[in-house]
């Protein structure tokens, strides 16, 4: 069902039922494989085994000779089995051929003659007595793990190592927690992506900056593409057809390589003007309005939607800091419910400012940390991204407003630190008694003597 319009600036959803709403309509994404190149940073859903042994054959670890016997020792051709006092050329990795029995160093040994005449392989260089012993210098089969053993158990985070692991396993991909792939549309005739916008033009603020952010909230960030202004390109674009608008031109990849999005991200268009196509496009596509709009400042024409296909569409407003403010608020919670994560955590600083009431509305407020304090930012208007790049985190300013020192709701920015940890007021200490003075009963009193 449609949320009905906002009135005013009151808007259906209170900054905090936004972002309960956000977490609360996604399922988390069923658990799928990925390419071990794709693999980095997600989550393991279960156990990696040795398909084999690790290493599944014989091998030596040094550079020299696989030898069968004590020396000198006859040359034969590598790979051949050896009999008794022989030996063979053999590299580090190198398959240790059958009768052989441990592994001379290239340093250790010297090749020379017998009385023959004929080569042969002795001791010397930096040997040392009784080298080499039975088995020594070879890498047996099954010595880092056997056919069956877990590598990796579920719930890990795959760093490097463990996708170097699971190649050495003999695994190709591995099965992970799922993430939503997002897509962009960004939209905007006026918008240019290089270079010195002129009159009525305006540079493109999404396109460097709204991927890197949906990573850090937990998404993958999928192809941007630009889209005309008109209702056809947004129903288009909203359809997953690709829009009439030479790729080449905006510097976009190519998008037959890329799986069906879960969450697609617009800008501008959720105002409610002539010009404004998405709940027309999502209605006409038989989507639902999730969230329209939010009693916040900035960013209260936000919207989330669902179509039938299961796409979640986060409509952003045109503005830089508006945009950012909304995908915050509902972006954050609905790409962490997605992809198995917990809402995120918000805490509690001391305001360095008073801050007037604004009825009925919440505002956020880049702030930056001084001496203790968060300070409201400066430049920090819709349209401004200054305030923000400059923040330590975002206060979650209450429509009663904000008394200097009290504390307030606040969220860390994705990128940045974590919130201070507000420090618990000191307990006065209390006065030792003056000297001479009688201190007063230590412990329970005994008033017995009284009734004597």
């Amino acid at each position: 069902m449609t949320a009905a319009p906002e009135q005013g600036h009151h808007a259906a959803h209170t900054w905090q039922e936004a972002r309960q709403r956000a977490f609360e309509v996604a399922a988390p994404i069923p658990a799928s494989p990925v390419p071990l190149r794709a693999a980095l940073g997600r989550t393991l859903s279960s156990d990696v085994l040795a398909l084999q042994d690790m290493p599944h054959y014989a091998s030596s670890a040094m550079d020299g000779w696989a030898v069968n016997g004590s020396g000198p020792w006859i040359l034969s051709e590598p790979g051949q089995r050896l009999a008794p006092y022989q030996a063979s050329p053999i590299v580090t990795g190198g398959l240790i051929p059958p009768g052989a029995k441990a592994v001379l160093r290239s340093e250790s040994g010297v090749i020379t003659t017998d009385d023959d005449g004929l080569p042969v392989l002795a001791l010397g260089g930096a040997a040392k007595p009784g080298e080499p012993r039975n088995g020594q210098h070879i890498r047996k089969a099954a010595e880092e793990a056997a056919e069956g053993e877990v590598l990796i158990k579920a719930g890990v985070v795959l760093n490097p190592a463990h996708l170097a692991l699971a190649a050495l396993a003999g695994l190709d991909e591995v099965e992970v927690l799922g993430k939503p792939l997002v897509r962009f549309l960004l939209t905007g005739s006026e918008v240019v992506d290089q270079g010195m916008p002129g009159p009525g033009q305006v540079r493109d603020t999404f396109g460097p900056q709204l991927g890197g952010v949906v990573e850090l909230l937990g998404g993958i960030a999928g192809e941007q593409v630009r889209v005309g202004d008109s209702y056809e390109d947004w129903l288009a674009a909203l359809q997953d057809v690709e829009p009439d608008v030479p790729q080449e031109a905006a510097g976009l990849a190519d998008v037959d390589a890329e799986p069906p999005a879960d969450v697609v991200i617009t800008t501008g268009g959720t105002g409610r003007s002539g010009t404004d196509h998405f709940r027309k496009a999502i209605a006409e596509l038989g989507g639902t309005l999730l969230i329209d709009g939010i009693a916040m400042r900035p960013g209260h024409p936000a919207v989330l939607a669902e179509l039938p296909d299961g796409r979640f569409v986060l409509g952003l407003p045109g503005n830089p800091l508006a945009a950012m403010m909304a995908l915050f608020t509902v972006g954050g919670p609905l790409l962490a419910a997605l992809g198995h994560g917990s809402m995120p955590d918000t805490g509690e600083v001391p305001s360095g400012a008073m801050i007037d009431a604004d009825p009925g509305r919440t505002r956020l407020m880049p702030f930056k940390l001084v001496y203790g304090l968060a300070s409201p930012a400066q430049h920090a208007g819709p349209g401004m991204l200054r305030g923000l790049a400059n923040a330590d985190g975002v206060m979650v300013v209450p429509p009663h407003g904000v008394q200097l020192g009290e504390l307030v709701q606040a969220f860390a920015l994705p990128w940045g630190k974590p919130l201070p940890v507000p420090k618990p007021p000191e307990e006065k200490p209390r006065k030792a008694p003056a000297r001479g003075q009688r201190k007063g009963p230590q412990g329970p009193v005994d008033w017995s003597a009284l009734d004597a």
